[in-house]
């Protein structure tokens, strides 16, 4: 699986209020205008810049704080397919694994915003095209990249008729 797109950089400890400000939390009914505030307060107009294929870059443990599922999940609605960052909270990283968001760790440092960037998650090597540097990764597991070519354990359940490894 190929991921291809331009990167939006954040730093460390990008927390799920950060993702989803807590003042919208009366939204999660309604993802549709939840998604347009996602990034609201550290990336004024993200949802409007955002094209679909691209890829946010996160530092340290990104995704920390609650457990709430809406952030990886209007981050995908948004056409993000991937974020690549040093390190995630555990719980942000199975969520956005489970709602079909590429969630990638790998060393980020010399991506800058804009980057052109392109993601092999068979062969785990992420490639900035801006820059032609590359850096390696360790491969997904095969369970989580079947989870996202399904777009997310739902939809992979579903097909199917339950879990197996």
């Amino acid at each position: 699986m190929i991921i291809k797109g331009s990167a939006w950089t954040f730093g460390d400890d990008i927390s799920t209020d950060h993702i989803t400000p807590g003042r919208f939390y009366h939204l999660r009914s309604d993802l549709e205008e939840l998604k347009k505030h996602v990034f609201e307060d550290i990336s004024p107009g993200f949802y409007a810049k955002v094209k679909k294929g691209d890829i946010i870059v996160g530092g340290r443990n990104f995704g920390l704080g609650s457990s709430r599922e809406h952030a990886p999940l209007i981050i995908r609605m948004t056409g993000i397919e991937a974020i690549v960052a040093r390190s995630f909270a555990r719980i942000f990283y199975r969520n956005a694994i489970n709602v079909g968001l590429a969630a990638i760790i790998c060393p980020v440092e010399d991506i800058s915003e804009g980057d052109e960037l392109e993601i092999n998650l068979d062969e785990g090597f992420l490639k900035d095209r801006t820059t032609m540097k590359e850096n390696r990764f360790s491969p997904l597991p095969p369970i989580m990249q079947d989870i996202l070519n399904e777009g997310g354990l739902d939809h992979y359940i579903k097909k199917h008729k339950g879990f197996r490894i």
